[in-house]
């Protein structure tokens, strides 16, 4: 049994049903929209009580925009968000309000996401005053502020005397006042010193196991979410193209983009020779999600493309081993493996297009 697993309760903590989110485009504040942003489409993910459910993908694949569909931070275009049991999808935020404190978030800039006007006591006892909750706030922060590393004495200091990993860890304790049961951290360690980010990492752990307190952790950095979670959703232009354990994703990607992120990341040196094996170099560039490819998103950029089956079908999330899935008409066999390969066992682009 995972950690996730013994952790986990009755149930997932968070449901989403094809979850999309289109944002309308406007030349003027009054004017009709000339089209729309595919910032989210068609999402189906679960989180498990207890687990950490990593979200990767490149900038602006709906990585951050999909978090905050889950807790209600924007209105969802179409679909269904359930948190705890109920279905909150449809909740006004006089509604939304109370449940605010169950639901919390670790922003990526540790610099523009503290007021630098307040005192850290006043930025980490602010939900208590919102909430109205917590009559001896100031003991309640130096309890806070003591847990993720930081010393009580800090109570009356400003942002601007703290270097970047101290004010990620008021962002810490400022997101832990109100005990919440889901903490969505956006890319929260992307903008630190790599010693510091294994740092922030280990305290996040440690936070978690001790608060019993469930995760979505979104990064770009494939390292720290296999370092991090338990469970990895892959993103690509708003969809979910590969979904499973974090052990089953890096031992074997089944989508080709899963494929191509992981040929990416160097490996340490076995016997003097480099351990990076040969990246998969995508073509192209990454479609306007204005104007998104029709049937398979990845298909102008895959190494495995058919023609009149990816650029026509749009495939649907299927079940590998374990719980891995992944949508893709043509899923990788084998890994590790070259461009080469990667192209070989259908054709490739090449042979289809000669067709």
């Amino acid at each position: 049994m995972s950690s996730a697993e013994a952790r986990a309760g009755e149930g997932p903590l968070v449901e989403v049903e094809h979850l999309t989110k289109h944002f309308p485009i406007r030349q003027g504040v009054f004017s009709r929209a000339r089209g729309v942003v595919h910032a989210v489409e068609d999402v189906n993910l679960t989180v498990k009580r207890g687990e950490t459910l990593g979200i990767v993908g490149e900038s602006g694949c709906g990585k951050s925009t999909t978090a905050r569909l889950m807790v209600r931070l924007l209105e969802p275009t179409a679909g269904r968000v359930r948190f705890d049991g109920e279905d909150i999808t449809h909740w006004g935020q006089r509604r939304l309000r109370p449940l605010r404190r169950q639901m919390q978030i670790i922003f990526q800039d540790p610099y523009s996401s503290l007021n630098p006007r307040k005192s850290v006591g006043q930025i980490v006892a602010e939900p208590f005053a919102i909430h109205h909750t917590e009559k001896d706030r100031k003991r309640r922060v130096q309890e806070l502020l003591d847990r993720v590393g930081l010393s009580p004495e800090h109570y009356n200091r400003y942002p601007h005397e703290f270097s970047g990993g101290q004010r990620q860890r008021i962002g810490v304790a400022r997101a832990l006042a109100l005990q919440p049961k889901l903490i969505v951290c956006d890319e929260p360690v992307s903008a630190l010193d790599v010693s510091v980010q294994a740092q922030i990492l280990n305290l996040l752990k440690s936070l978690q196991d001790e608060f019993h307190l469930t995760y979505v952790f979104i990064s770009h950095d494939l390292s720290v979410i296999r370092q991090i979670s338990d469970r990895i959703a892959v993103m690509y232009l708003g969809r979910v193209v590969e979904i499973g354990s974090s052990e089953l994703l890096y031992e074997h990607p089944r989508h080709p983009y899963t494929a191509a992120l992981l040929s990416a990341v160097p490996r340490p040196e076995t016997n003097g020779q480099a351990g990076a094996r040969q990246r998969i170099v995508l073509g192209g560039d990454v479609p306007s999600p204005v104007d998104p490819p029709h049937a398979c998103v990845f298909h102008p950029r895959c190494p495995r493309f058919q023609r009149g089956h990816c650029d026509v079908e749009e495939p649907q999330l299927r079940r590998f081993e374990g719980d891995q899935e992944a949508a893709c008409h043509y899923p990788v066999e084998r890994w590790p493996m070259t461009e080469d390969e990667l192209r070989r066992p259908f054709g490739g682009r090449a042979a289809a297009e000669a067709r």
